[in-house]
């Protein structure tokens, strides 16, 4: 992947109102970052799409190069492979530390802030006991769990830190020298660029970044309604294993887990039960987007591209017309999955794909976990 398409893939990654999902099936049907960014206006039917010009994506570059870190776009080699399998893997990272240990077989530790004593204690051991077992240990820098998971991997290997925020804002603030200790031992790792504070927003994407890393999901102390629930979650719907630590049914912070083990999560009391239901590496191949279609100068001396992997054709302009046609009709603010719009709509489905494409970035659609889609609300 040469420097214009690394940057288009940044500058793609930090458009306005375009997620993940829909970035790679722009990608994928304009056969690259920089084409896509070209036919965005045509695509988008006069709504504003803000994509950031090569000066901004530039400046966060250099930010990120002060800093000492570097920037990872989705299909460079050292992409996390297990991140790489979700559907809505971020198109760019930051990284600050060692990029390999991303690839690396990895257990997410997870838990309350207002963690026990105990809860703390049993965190900082199945973690020092992972690590030491050569399994990378990952979590979200917050106060609690999080931080004694990172402070026992440390002490046995080697832990990654995902933060909601930019590389340069640790947050909690007190976590500064961690993150720095984590950045020293293994990696920090960051989708929101450098300059980014800490907004409750962010949180639900860092944790669906936490639970793509791993292979499981391991929750230790989480109430009901919490933001390690919705990593457990997510863990689930990648297709990842799910582990709980049972507790005392009079702490309100071991419902969350208690009631994941009735759901079927493995019951953990040390690391051997982690161990032994752990995959050997991701449940699926990761999704690979089309290689970028080359440059006119470099289209000459370029090979041909394997059929099986060239972008998809852009449907008859009457097929696209007729497929958004019935996509009005079958859509509702219920959610759907695009293979039954595609069983239903009497089109192809590369109209239907790209109809929904198209809705998208008009705003019309949003996008949800399973390959689904719903009518936006307005």
């Amino acid at each position: 992947m040469n420097a214009a398409e690394k940057r288009a893939r940044l500058r793609l990654a930090r458009a306005e109102g375009i997620g993940a999902i829909t970035a790679r099936l722009l990608i994928a049907r304009q056969g690259s970052a920089l084409a896509a960014i070209a036919a965005l206006p045509r695509l988008a039917r006069g709504r504003p799409v803000g994509v950031p010009g090569e000066d901004a994506a530039a400046a966060e570059e250099q930010a990120l190069a002060r800093l000492g870190a570097r920037l990872i776009v989705l299909d460079e080699p050292h992409y996390p492979p297990a991140l790489a399998a979700i559907e809505d893997a971020p198109l760019a990272l930051a990284v600050l530390g060692d990029p390999a240990h991303l690839a690396r077989r990895a257990v997410a530790i997870v838990g309350a802030r207002n963690a026990s004593a105990a809860g703390r204690v049993l965190a900082e051991r199945l973690a020092r006991d992972l690590a030491a077992a050569g399994i990378v240990v990952v979590s979200g820098l917050a106060r609690g769990i999080d931080a004694a998971a990172h402070e026992g991997a440390l002490a046995g290997g080697v832990t990654v830190a995902v933060v909601a925020t930019g590389l340069d804002r640790p947050y909690p603030p007190e976590h500064a020298a961690l993150q720095a200790r984590i950045a020293g031992a293994g990696a920090v790792v960051a989708e929101a660029p450098p300059g980014t504070a800490a907004l409750p927003k962010l949180f639900p994407r860092r944790n669906r970044l936490i639970a793509g890393l791993a292979l499981g999901v391991v929750v230790v102390e989480a109430a009901p309604r919490s933001g390690s629930l919705l990593t457990a979650r997510l863990a689930l719907e990648a297709g990842r294993e799910l582990f709980a630590v049972p507790g005392s049914p009079l702490d309100p912070r071991a419902r969350g887990a208690n009631d994941l083990i009735r759901q079927g999560a493995h019951l953990v009391e040390s690391a051997e039960d982690i161990l032994a239901h752990l995959p050997t590496g991701p449940p699926a191949e990761p999704a690979r987007l089309p290689p970028a279609r080359p440059a006119a100068a470099e289209a000459a001396a370029a090979p041909a591209p394997r059929e099986e992997v060239t972008a998809p054709a852009e449907p008859p302009g009457d097929d696209l017309a007729a497929a958004r046609a019935a996509l009005r009709t079958l859509l509702s603010p219920s959610p759907v999955t695009v293979d039954e719009l595609i069983r239903r709509c009497p089109c192809s489905a590369p109209a239907v794909s790209a109809a929904l494409l198209e809705l998208d970035l008009e705003g019309r659609i949003e996008r949800l976990p399973g390959n689904r889609v719903a009518l936006a609300s307005r």
